[in-house]
């Protein structure tokens, strides 16, 4: 039976179990080997150094005492596992051969109006979304999160946003797009525009240099942000995209470029996940922020992203093509809020919705050898292969 990774309810582990985000005087001291080097080690220096070995009962997720540069002792191993299940699932753009999609979207009568609209639209989101997503980790996220086993993942994981705009990239290269055009719809087209500009407060919030967790309302703000990120953009504002070229790869249409985009939906299939266990931790090892105010801030924020996400399609598909419509979407949109909404501990918001696509909980299932589209992957060097000179 194929299993939709994202629709798994969050590890049992994570459910029970940088710079530095606390002040210089409270920050643990990673220049022990330095000072060390300074005098002849006594027996009271090297007992108080054994006393900074980290404890693994001391670790946290945020606003943790312990070392973030030592990895070992694991307290959250299920951030570990996520993090090698990642780099087992490497692949890269260049193996994806793009020679059909070439000859078809040149070909006058290869693809209707309505299919070239959606392509261009798609790539017109996706080729910033993911360098959105990497500023958030690598600016925001990373800075604040005192646990070095789910830093290991937001390291790996925010590769994989380059990757995947490695990939968007690929594609407008592959198929002469204009570059203007596509990588300026965030600013210009404003279903694009608004779903942007919904997720930028929440990059802000976190990457201000003078913003430090420790306080109730800081605190709530890293939550806020990490949910809007895990569980609105890449598990919401990446669905209706995702299923219509992935429709067209199910037609044989843009085969290519379905098969990277359905690496990339495994990716961030993954990225939801470890994003889901990640705010659990928080919000048990933290129960304080998870008030009546801030769960009810929340739903409004899911509320208004299945919104922003209906418009998309809506202006994303004007008319009925590839054996889809807006409308199908808006259930589909729906289910996927209540998932979301469950797995980090809130009720359904749309009670009763059912999935429309149950093609694509199979596209998660994809193994890297295999060639779902029946493309032929081209050669490219490996790592043990690269010439040196």
């Amino acid at each position: 039976m194929l299993v939709w990774e994202e629709d798994r309810q969050p590890s049992q582990s994570a459910a029970n179990s940088a710079n530095l985000n606390v002040a210089p005087s409270q920050a643990p001291v990673a220049r022990a080997a330095v000072t060390a080097s300074q005098a002849s080690p006594s027996a009271s220096s090297v007992q108080s150094a054994s006393e900074r070995r980290v404890n693994v009962a001391d670790k946290r997720i945020i606003n943790g005492q312990t070392d973030v540069n030592q990895l070992v002792p694991f307290k959250y191993k299920w951030a570990w596992e996520k993090y090698l299940a990642t780099c087992a699932n490497h692949w890269m753009p260049q193996e994806v051969n793009m020679s059909r999609d070439i000859a078809l979207w040149k070909d006058p009568n290869g693809l209707s109006e309505d299919e070239r609209r959606i392509i261009k639209r798609n790539l017109g989101f996706f080729v910033t979304a993911d360098s959105l997503a990497a500023n958030n980790i690598v600016l925001g996220t990373y800075r604040h999160i005192t646990a070095p086993e789910a830093r290991q993942f937001l390291l790996r994981q925010a590769f994989e946003e380059a990757i995947h705009t490695h990939a968007y990239q690929y594609i407008v290269e592959s198929l002469g797009l204009d570059e203007s055009e596509i990588f300026n719809a965030y600013h210009e087209v404003a279903s694009i525009r608004d779903k942007d500009e919904f997720l930028i407060p929440f990059i802000d919030a976190i990457m201000d240099p003078n913003f430090n967790t420790g306080t109730l309302e800081n605190d709530q703000t890293l939550l806020k942000s990490l949910i809007v990120f895990a569980c609105l953009m890449e598990g919401l504002f990446f669905y209706v995209g995702f299923t219509q070229i992935l429709a067209m790869g199910r037609q044989n249409k843009m085969t290519g470029a379905a098969e990277q985009y359905q690496y990339i939906l495994r990716d961030e299939s993954m990225h939801c996940n470890f994003g889901i266990d990640l705010i659990n931790q928080i919000k048990l090892e933290n129960p304080q922020l998870w008030t009546p105010q801030f769960k009810a801030e929340i739903k409004a924020l899911f509320l208004k992203a299945v919104e922003l996400e209906y418009r998309y399609a809506e202006d994303t598909m004007p008319r009925g093509v590839l054996g889809l419509n807006a409308s199908m979407f808006k259930g589909y949109l729906r289910y996927i809020a209540n998932r979301r909404a469950v797995q980090i501990g809130l009720e359904e918001l749309f009670p009763n919705e059912e999935n429309p696509f149950p093609w694509m909980s199979e596209m998660i299932d994809l193994k890297k050898e295999r060639n779902f589209f029946e493309t032929r992957v081209i050669e490219y060097q490996s790592g043990g292969a690269l010439s040196w000179d």
